[in-house]
């Protein structure tokens, strides 16, 4: 929760500026930037292929200075940024889009030379006014979308840039009520308990009919607005309705994902922000790739890790947008399918 408004706001600011310089720095200035917003030691867990990162150097050369010879003119967008507390650390969450024109290779992939809206979603832990480690996922899926490629299964959802909240209001720099955001926070972890909880994909031969009645009627509706909207990561796709939620991801995920476990790890950050809430796992499911209907892949029997966020809006009393950044590429390099690789090959 925001147990601290001030201090959340002042991180806020902090991460908003500090993000924003390094996102803009020119070749010359971006170990500078990166020494002004992250301690000499920080911890960064990231996406595939990069996956995670230790100290300055590492991150300047793995992922900063690659991203800024692939798009000199970068910027930073930002959608929503809320801050808080969780287990008495400090955090802010972010979700926006880097922008810039495709000049040269990025993983492999051969330039375009026009404009890529790069998705990304992080979780930043601040201690002593500087980044101690952080989350982040580009959406590397999307990316290779834009680049012209689709070497993957088709998405049962909508491929689409992610807006914004329809509020507007999702860049949250006044202080929030405490009591607000504790409620916030509480009402998405009920709902997601609701998910966790109830299993009727589980019962023996339970029809797809049957299942997506059980999930239209599950506790979970009493919590999402009439008209939700789901975010997810290229490769499932926007679905708009709690219908929509089920049939382009939810049905096909619990039907592939019948033996999964979501709270053994469990979360790493849980924080309320006036009528936003977060959470995230890392990994935050524990899975067996059990048949092919979500993604589309046939079964591998293989044990799964996910790399999830949510962020949620809440509004007029339900959860009305959901922004779920997954690490697709991730998930289906361990289902043994390599879409770099296959990038590559089709080059």
């Amino acid at each position: 929760m925001n147990t601290n408004p001030k201090q959340t706001l002042k991180n806020k600011i902090m991460i908003i500026e500090r993000m924003k310089n390094i996102a803009e720095s020119s070749p010359t200035e971006i170990n500078k930037s990166l020494l002004n917003a992250y301690h000499s030691d920080v911890e960064w867990r990231g996406f595939y292929p990069l996956e995670d990162l230790k100290g300055l150097k590492a991150l300047e050369v793995k992922l900063w200075r690659p991203l800024l010879q692939a798009f000199p003119d970068l910027e930073r967008r930002n959608n929503i940024v809320i801050g808080g507390d969780f287990n008495n650390k400090s955090f802010v969450g972010t979700v926006g889009h880097l922008t810039g024109t495709f000049k040269q290779p990025w993983f492999d992939i051969p330039a375009t030379n026009k404009t890529v809206h790069l998705r990304t979603c992080e979780f930043h832990q601040i201690k002593n006014e500087k980044i101690i480690q952080s989350h982040m996922l580009i959406d590397v899926m999307d990316f290779i979308r834009q680049a012209g490629f689709w070497p993957i299964n088709k998405s049962l959802g909508i491929e689409e840039m992610w807006p914004g909240p329809i509020t507007g209001d999702g860049i949250v720099l006044e202080e929030q009520d405490p009591e607000v955001s504790q409620k916030t926070l509480e009402q998405a972890l009920d709902m997601q308990k609701t998910l966790g909880d109830y299993k009727p994909e589980t019962t023996a031969n339970i029809t797809d009919e049957q299942l997506r009645k059980e999930l239209l009627n599950h506790p979970q509706k009493e919590y999402w607005h009439p008209k939700m909207m789901w975010y997810g990561p290229c490769g499932i796709g926007t679905g708009r309705g709690l219908s929509g939620f089920v049939d382009h991801h939810q049905l096909p995920f619990r039907k592939t994902f019948r033996d999964r476990d979501y709270w053994t790890i469990g979360h790493y950050v849980e924080i309320g922000d006036g009528k936003y809430s977060a959470t995230s796992g890392w990994h935050s499911i524990v899975s067996k790739h059990g048949s092919k209907e979500w993604l589309g892949y046939n079964p591998t029997g293989n044990s799964i890790t996910m790399k999830v966020m949510d962020f949620y809006l809440h509004d007029e009393g339900l959860i009305r947008e959901n922004w779920v950044p997954i690490d697709i590429l991730h998930i289906l390099k361990q289902m043994d399918v390599d879409v770099i690789q296959m990038i590559r090959e089709k080059k």
